[in-house]
């Protein structure tokens, strides 16, 4: 199909492309995006000097960070590790795991790197709004400073009324989350290169040997430097994370054509001001704000209010993305069970976790008053991104060359190189965790101790029941023509295991002494990739006894629903009427033992996890009227 059709007129493909391409903007984008509010005078604040060298070496430093993070590594290599169109940290896990064998000690290794990340990837999620949205804000105090008792206020109201949103979903306010991010783009490139224009010889800083002279005539001072040259970068994850909502070509597009050059024209705006003023009192009142100072003081109150929408939409793109990252971890089987609610019957990514969002909510809004200011939050900010950036480097190399088998030397060449990069970066960060870059760090901590306590304590409970579990066949060995009396209809009861008899049926054998006429035991298992096809859901064993089982297969971003795939055993005619169909499933209480497998507070940890997950009634969406729970006791 051409582009355009015969009157010149864009083709609908096209169109769509385009459609696409905004849309990128409006929720991959958001964060880098904003980024312009804060890095350039957080560098700095770290510098604590203003010199021609000292503009073109940040300058310098910062056009190359956004060039090898995020142009090299993750527009054009990253992305090319997809897990069936679906990107980020855990579905580069699901990936990387395909390199090594299930129980090996690289397995683990790899496991344990994904949920780091991923766990990192909270930390992530909880100072982007806070410093997005508190830096735009504070440019009121840059108008008059008699708003600067009103900017924290102003920050929470803005905050609060964004996580209270998120309860009605954004399929609605969706369509203008590009257009504005466009806006953005467009205007912070405007006010950049009017001072451009004014000082062309900034220009001379997209020479690298600026960059490296600055680090190497102060190995110390660039060190630390580096921490915070890298919030230039912040978001860089967001393009591949983002990756299955869009495609790869229009995130890719848009980056090379429209965000990229706009980026460059605000940095090095800023960088023009700074070395236009050529007084201390000049320097020290760009100093304030640098970007704010781009422009006239006509137009500040309206570049605020821009900015304000965009980092409620870079904040926005964050929390879906925690979101989508939560229900990713809980098909895999690294949380437990969670209200996910669908907020658009259109927009399968439009989903809302509650509890979650309180998470967020609480740590966002503590944050914000902890720190009070955006200077103090960007010691905390990039420590999280950096974790996660090194880790995502490091799991693309084991499936680069473990799976895609890339040439072993080149791939250990320019993923070395991409690792030395992040690791900068990181070291650089880790120097600030007294200063507040110890926040991500605990955040990070306490989501991997639940992901990893969570998993184990599955492990556990697993081993137990089949401990000394009856196999299926022997079961189905001892039924007799004329016992247990069979009785009309069809029980399905709900297993983790089809190979071994489930609690709940021998339960209801033991109390009822009966059978149904029909019985099947039914699992469902998450693949390692993102959506599973129709045709490949079912899978259904007869066996003797009228006893069935069957497995229902589901990706890690498919929402598991018993009643619909009941509807598709029609098809390989195994007909299910849920008017005369019982679901049994097994509520156990798990109780701590005397076995070590899991330290004392782990296992309570595991345990009250258990407690309050989700019922699996309403998490597999099986009618509530037909459901028939048996309890019973587990020591672990």
């Amino acid at each position: 199909m051409t582009q355009t059709t015969v009157n010149g007129t864009p083709s609908a493909a096209e169109k769509m492309r385009q459609n696409l391409i905004v849309g990128a903007l409006g929720v991959v984008y958001g964060d880098i995006g904003t980024s312009p509010l804060y890095t350039v005078k957080q560098c700095f604040e770290d510098v604590r000097s203003v010199t021609p060298g000292a503009i073109f070496g940040i300058l310098s430093l910062i056009a190359w960070a956004l060039f090898v993070v995020v142009t090299l590594k993750y527009v054009i290599v990253i992305m090319r590790a997809d897990n069936r169109g679906e990107g980020g940290i855990l579905a580069l896990t699901a990936l990387a795991l395909r390199a090594t064998g299930r129980g090996s000690a690289g397995y683990g290794w790899i496991l344990a790197a994904g949920l780091v990340g991923a766990s990192l990837f909270y930390g992530d999620g909880v100072i982007t709004p806070a410093i997005s949205v508190l830096s735009a804000v504070e440019g009121l105090k840059v108008a008059t400073p008699l708003f600067e008792a009103y900017v924290l206020p102003i920050t929470i109201v803005l905050l609060g009324a964004l996580f209270i949103m998120q309860r009605h979903g954004t399929a609605r306010v969706g369509d203008f989350f590009g257009p504005i991010m466009v806006l953005w783009f467009v205007i912070i490139a405007v006010l950049g290169l009017i001072q451009i224009v004014h000082q062309p010889g900034i220009l001379r800083a997209l020479n690298p040997f600026y960059g490296v002279s600055f680090l190497l005539a102060d190995p110390g001072r660039g060190f630390v430097l580096l921490g915070a040259v890298v919030l230039a970068v912040t978001g860089a994850e967001a393009l591949y994370a983002d990756m299955g909502h869009f495609g790869a070509q229009p995130i890719r597009r848009a980056w090379l054509y429209f965000v990229f050059p706009a980026l460059l024209f605000n940095y090095f705006g800023q960088g023009a001001l700074l070395l236009g003023a050529h007084s201390a009192e000049a320097i020290q009142r760009v100093l304030d704000n640098p970007f704010y100072r781009l422009a006239p003081d006509w137009a500040l109150y309206p570049l605020v209010i821009l900015a304000s929408a965009a980092t409620v939409i870079a904040s926005q793109a964050v929390i879906s993305g925690a979101f989508s990252m939560t229900r990713q971890a809980v098909q895999l089987g690294y949380l437990p069970r969670l209200e996910v609610r669908h907020t658009s019957e259109q927009e399968i990514g439009q989903i809302y976790v509650p509890r979650v969002n309180l998470f967020l909510l609480i740590a966002v809004v503590g944050l914000v008053l902890g720190f009070r200011t955006s200077d103090n939050l960007g010691a905390a900010y990039g420590i999280a991104v950096t974790g996660t950036m090194s880790i995502t480097t490091v799991l693309a190399f084991v499936y680069m060359y473990g799976v895609r088998r890339w040439h072993p030397g080149a791939a250990a060449l320019m993923f070395g190189f991409f690792l030395a990069v992040d690791l900068a970066f990181f070291g650089a960060n880790m120097l600030k965790i007294e200063e507040g870059g110890w926040f991500p760090l605990v955040v990070a901590a306490v989501v991997y101790i639940v992901m990893i306590t969570w998993r184990s304590g599955r492990q556990v409970l697993v081993r137990e029941r089949e401990r000394d579990a009856l196999p299926l066949e022997t079961f189905i060995a001892t039924l007799r023509p004329d016992r247990p009396p069979r009785v009309p209809g069809t029980a399905v009861f709900m297993t983790g295991n089809i190979t071994i008899v489930p609690n709940a049926l021998l339960h209801n054998l033991k109390h009822n002494k009966v059978l149904h006429e029909r019985v099947v035991l039914m699992t469902v298992h998450t693949e390692d990739f993102p959506h599973v096809g129709d045709e490949q859901r079912l899978e259904i064993r007869h066996l003797e006894q009228n006893i069935h089982t069957i497995t229902l297969h589901y990706g890690f971003m498919d929402q598991p629903n018993i009643p619909r795939g009941l509807a598709q055993c029609r098809a390989m005619q195994f007909h299910f009427n849920l008017l005369e169909t019982s679901f049994f499933v097994g509520r156990e209480k798990i109780v701590t033992g005397k076995r070590t497998q899991l330290w004392r507070w782990r296992k309570r940890l595991f345990i009250f996890m258990s407690n309050t997950m989700l019922d699996a009634t309403e998490f597999f969406r099986i009618p509530t009227n037909r459901v028939i729970e048996l309890g019973g006791q587990i020591e672990i």
